[in-house]
């Protein structure tokens, strides 16, 4: 007569572990694609005015940024209200071509949309301001926002 084996005890079967590797470096590709950097590191101290009425942008690719405030570093920079210029400081001067390069840059039909961003902060005087947007007035840069922060309910 045949002898009948009875199975075991009814152990679960072993993981396979080999795709285990594949997953892991899918996810890690795919967090890597998703994820932008900051694009600046900032060198001013900026604290923007607070405002009532505030629109976001649609598309923040085709936006520039200019920084006016007092430089984090002081005894590196100084004390004076200083501008950067996307990720480096700069003077009144180097906007025009800081203006020119960010256009270079962009395709031809995303050139009419360009918008500067103007974040300063709230102790820098008004004819700072005046005087980059004289600047972009002549390079034609005319698509100006400022940039501010949502104002807390007013109580009266």
């Amino acid at each position: 007569m045949a002898k009948f084996k009875q199975k075991g005890s009814g152990s679960a079967p072993e993981l396979n572990m080999g795709s285990m590797s594949d997953i892991i470096f899918m996810l890690l590709f795919f967090f890597m694609v998703i994820t932008t950097m900051r694009e600046s590191n900032l060198l001013v101290h900026i604290e923007v005015p607070q405002a009532s009425e505030i629109q976001k942008l649609e598309k923040k690719s085709l936006v520039s940024y200019i920084y006016i405030g007092s430089p984090i570093d002081e005894r590196k920079f100084g004390s004076a209200t200083r501008i950067q210029l996307n990720d480096q400081l700069g003077e009144i001067s180097d906007i025009a071509s800081f203006i020119e390069a960010e256009r270079a840059a962009r395709d031809e039909a995303d050139k009419p949309f360009l918008t500067t961003t103007i974040k300063c902060s709230k102790e820098v005087k008004m004819g700072d301001v005046t005087d980059v947007k004289q600047e972009l007035r002549k390079v034609g840069a005319l698509r100006i926002m400022y940039a501010a922060s949502r104002r807390i309910k007013d109580t009266y």
